[in-house]
């Protein structure tokens, strides 16, 4: 059954590739309508089995770093590259490196899924290991209340049959139960400069956890310190903000639990090598102005990158879509203190009303209101000689990519 799901598969695949549609899930769907099973079949052999990475924020970066981190220790990873949080995007994936005879040349699995489709995904594949990052207001007219949200994440932790890593300084993820959890977490120094959303709701003083963390972020300034094994480890990172220091330490942790034997200098100095993912902090050039876009998605996200990125030699753009894949509710701006923003170039997305208005509620002066992100674009880059940074909604990032592509390499 496996072999003709995979001939099926592969067909529909090519023939999608052939019309234009290389990034197709109809192969996925078509595999998943006529063999429940195949995930688990190909995935359940796996030497050291599925890892699953879930959260409302810090997925995609994360991922990237923990699929790095295994290969520099050599192993093979298989992992949806595309993001694809869908069932029908794994089958996809594994249906472009799979052999006819049912070969899947890979040692571990690390997939990204966000938390509803983590549930999904559990139903028809094997997890050994997730870590679990966060839970935040994102998205709340996809998955409902906050509560149900992690809700989820408590069913993906239930399905793991090895090991969870949990974030111990997120108050819903903490308290997930699960046949073996362990933790990574924040000194107490650190604690404060990363808020959970009831942080920012009640403006409450956050207070330490007593629970052992497996890997702790010590310290950060121009460099990241981890405490791992009762011993530190101080490194640069190339990955940009003070949040994907933070989630650095779960890919850390799920990485010394899976290999429990491999040296962690070596790990960490792989670790300094690993760029953001594609919209997290990258940078593009147009002509020979340089461009850097900042994915937000909700007020810890966007608090977070206001104290990570924010300074005298830029010039700043903020972009807010309200499509279904961005959410369609922005009243979360009102959740974000901006007042380390003096002067916001340009305002753009088919929210960039009410972006602006939010700014002057915050005393921060906006210079244009665009909705056309193109026409936004072409404003801000020709606006002064500083490097740009652009805040964006997922939608926006897309389209502000596609845009530029069009200019630069990307």
């Amino acid at each position: 059954m496996k072999k003709l799901s995979i001939i099926l598969g592969k067909t529909v695949q090519k023939v999608t590739c052939l019309r234009g549609n290389g990034g197709s899930a109809l192969p996925g769907l078509v595999v998943e309508r006529t063999n429940r099973n195949f995930v688990r079949e190909v995935l359940g052999k796996l030497p050291h089995g599925v890892v699953v990475v879930s959260g409302t924020n810090g997925k995609t970066t994360t991922t990237k770093m923990i699929t790095e981190l295994f290969e520099s220790q050599g192993l093979k990873v298989f992992t949806n590259k595309t993001g694809s949080n869908f069932v029908r995007g794994v089958i996809s994936a594994i249906l472009k490196d799979i052999k006819i005879s049912g070969k899947f040349d890979y040692d571990i699995a690390v997939l990204e899924l966000d938390e509803a489709h983590a549930v999904k995904f559990s139903e028809v594949a094997p997890i050994d290991y997730a870590l679990l990052l966060n839970v935040m207001r994102d998205q709340l007219d996809r998955f409902g209340e906050i509560d149900h949200t992690a809700a989820y994440l408590q069913k993906v932790a239930a399905a793991a049959k090895k090991t969870v890593i949990l974030n111990r300084e997120d108050p819903r993820v903490s308290k997930i139960e699960a046949k073996n959890t362990a933790f990574f977490g924040l000194s107490d120094s650190l604690i404060k400069e990363f808020p959970s959303d009831d942080d920012l709701l009640t403006h409450d003083k956050k207070k330490a956890s007593k629970k052992t963390a497996l890997v702790t972020l010590e310290k950060l300034d121009s460099k990241a310190t981890f405490a791992i094994d009762g011993k530190k480890y101080t490194t640069p990172l190339k990955v940009k903000g003070v949040y994907n220091a933070y989630n650095a330490a779960g890919a850390l942790a799920i990485v010394k639990t899976v290999l429990p034997k491999s040296k962690t200098d070596d790990i960490i100095k792989a670790l300094a090598n690993i760029e953001s993912a594609f919209g997290r902090g990258e940078v593009l050039k147009i002509g020979e102005t340089e461009v850097e876009l900042l994915l937000v998605k909700n007020p810890s996200a966007f608090q977070l990158s206001l104290t990570s990125f924010v300074d005298k030699n830029h010039d700043y753009m903020i972009a807010i879509n309200d499509e279904i894949a961005d959410g369609r509710d922005v009243s979360w701006l009102w959740n974000v203190d901006f007042t380390s923003l003096k002067t916001v170039k340009v305002t753009s997305g088919t929210r960039a009303t009410d972006m602006t208005l939010r700014l002057k509620y915050d005393e921060v002066k906006t210079d244009a209101t665009i909705e056309d992100l193109k026409q936004a674009l072409e404003k801000f880059v020709n606006t002064g000689k500083n490097p740009k940074r652009i805040f964006a909604t997922y939608t926006a990032m897309l389209e502000l990519r596609k845009i530029i592509s069009g200019k630069s390499l990307v």
